[in-house]
């Protein structure tokens, strides 16, 4: 058989690039080696621009039940120090409690409504490309078979077999000091302030805060209600220079005790939970700091943890991985239909590439201030000075949440605006939000004109067939300009403060076929 695109791995980044290339008219062959799906407790929830981005795509109210828009979060943390964000006026860092079992679920709900094929139980053994495609070889319950395909996309995790075959090199560091164990408890009520949720040990002098990684002198301890009304908490230990344990052994609660009581220096009353499960029993020996080398290689491309792995401190790896998709999903549909200007899908690498970075670079940050020590202390002591001045916290939070980032634009890059994510300018569009959001939600570019004339519209007649125009206002003092063109994954790829006809004309003709093709 053959396919246009083909994705190995039907995890949340796998299944949201399955649903971009629905909407933008492409039929993916999604491959996913597990015959259902994992219950098993993993990701907790969504931190930063990728919980507004889903709300973008009507994918936030199915998550949460609510059809309010995400609200910012009026605390958070940075290598367990407090985080308090209620003074930031332009607060950044959002964040969805909810399990990744359940993102899952919600994604593929909205990928079979969309008609995405999806194979459970089919596994990628090889892979083999040449100037055309990339030959697949399959196992599947029913027998092996092959497929070939245009295009390859493999989400299929940090041991990505797509990676390996394609002999993409994962370069990082490992640091094997490090052990950290995690499960589901039950904490007695009566150590646990109803008021606030914060552990008090008994005749121990310490108060712990919940939602937090409490630094210790035996490693950190962090503990959460991550299902209100459970009364099933997770707890969690981070230890450095520990006997290593091998992952293959099977964790038990005995060992998630002797851990916290290490950390905490004293025992924990805790049971395991009567509840049923699953629930989580957890050890992760080692952290992991990759990137690959590359994105992409001829008709191979890379998504999410195939890509890049890090510490999950902060909770930053479905907000990079998923905002990967979306970023790749439109790029690779203009490919397939033929109209993408030459270097577009080379763009997918050196958009991503440096958000990775930076998220590799914080959260290696913060593991290293986690670490017992003195001198680590005294480093803490001087960033919690530093955190007291809100422009330092606002560049924290917009590190944390992956606002940081401005797109280089290349030759479209000459407005301040251009790069900048739209519906950050939400509230100063006076008129014309809702035609834009309905564009964005279905995934399609969009040409605003903010002078209320004809010259943008007719300017870009030769695009019509894959860009909308859109007639809105917006208050001049916070949005200086008279156009701007905005990419389906809501960031503006041109902006001008041109009104006359003849160089605006020209100006969105350039625009227009820099990033979306040739006019028909």
């Amino acid at each position: 058989m053959t396919a246009d695109v083909t994705i190995v791995g039907g995890g949340p980044n796998g299944l949201l690039l399955a649903c971009e290339l629905r909407l933008a008219g492409v039929r993916p062959l999604l491959l996913e080696r597990l015959h259902a799906r994992n219950e098993v407790p993993r990701a907790n929830g969504l931190v930063g621009r990728v919980v507004q981005a889903l709300e973008l795509r009507g994918l936030y109210e199915p998550l949460t039940g609510r059809s309010e828009p995400p609200q910012p979060l009026p605390f958070y943390q940075f290598s367990g120090l407090p985080l308090d964000l209620r003074d930031l006026p332009d607060n950044p860092l959002h964040a969805l409690q909810v399990p990744q079992a359940r993102i899952e679920q919600v994604l593929e709900e909205r990928a079979r409504e969309l008609g995405v094929e999806i194979r459970r139980g089919h596994e990628l053994t090889s892979l083999h490309q040449d100037d055309d495609a990339v030959t697949l070889d399959i196992r599947a319950p029913q027998g092996a078979y092959r497929v070939r395909t245009r295009y390859l996309v493999g989400a299929d995790g940090g041991h990505s077999t797509v990676r390996k075959q394609a002999g993409i090199a994962f370069p990082g560091t490992t640091d094997d000091s490090f052990a950290s164990r995690a499960g589901h408890v039950i904490i007695p009520d009566m150590l646990l302030d109803p008021a606030t949720g914060e552990l008090d040990l008994p005749g121990s002098g310490m108060r712990l805060r919940p939602y937090a990684h409490n630094r210790l002198p035996g490693g950190v301890l962090s503990f959460a209600m991550m299902q209100p009304g459970s009364g099933t908490h997770l707890v969690a230990t981070f230890e450095w220079d520990q006997s290593p344990v091998g992952d293959s052994t099977p964790m038990t609660f005995a060992e998630l005790r002797a851990g916290v009581r290490r950390v905490l220096g004293t025992d924990l009353p805790m049971s395991p939970p009567t509840t049923p499960g699953p629930h989580l029993l957890r050890r992760v020996t080692g952290i992991n700091s990759r990137q690959a080398d590359a994105y992409r290689t001829g008709r191979v491309l890379l998504l999410g943890d195939a890509a890049h792995v890090h510490s999950a401190v902060g909770g930053p790896g479905l907000n990079l991985g998923m905002q990967d998709a979306l970023n790749l999903g439109w790029k690779l549909a203009a490919q397939i239909h033929g109209w993408a200007p030459p270097e577009l899908l080379d763009t997918y690498q050196s958009e991503r590439a440096p958000v990775s970075r930076r998220v590799l670079m914080q959260t290696r940050a913060q593991m290293a201030l986690m670490r017992p020590a003195a001198d680590i202390t005294a480093a803490r002591d001087l960033l919690a000075e530093l955190l007291e001045d809100p422009h330092n916290r606002a560049r924290i939070a917009a590190l944390l949440s992956g606002t940081d980032i401005r797109y280089g634009m290349g030759h479209n890059a000459g407005h301040p605006l251009a790069g900048r994510w739209l519906p950050d300018l939400r509230a100063h569009i006076t008129d014309g939000w809702t035609q834009i959001a309905e564009r964005l939600r279905a995934a399609r570019p969009v040409l605003v004109d903010l002078t209320r004339d004809s010259t943008t519209a007719e300017a870009a007649d030769g695009w019509t067939d894959r860009v909308d125009v859109i007639t809105a206002r917006a208050a001049d003092r916070y949005l200086p300009a008279s156009a701007v063109l905005v990419r389906p994954d809501g960031y503006l790829a041109w902006a001008t403060d041109d009104t006359s006809g003849q160089s605006m004309h020209r100006h969105v003709h350039e625009a227009l076929t820099s990033w979306f093709g040739a006019a028909t």
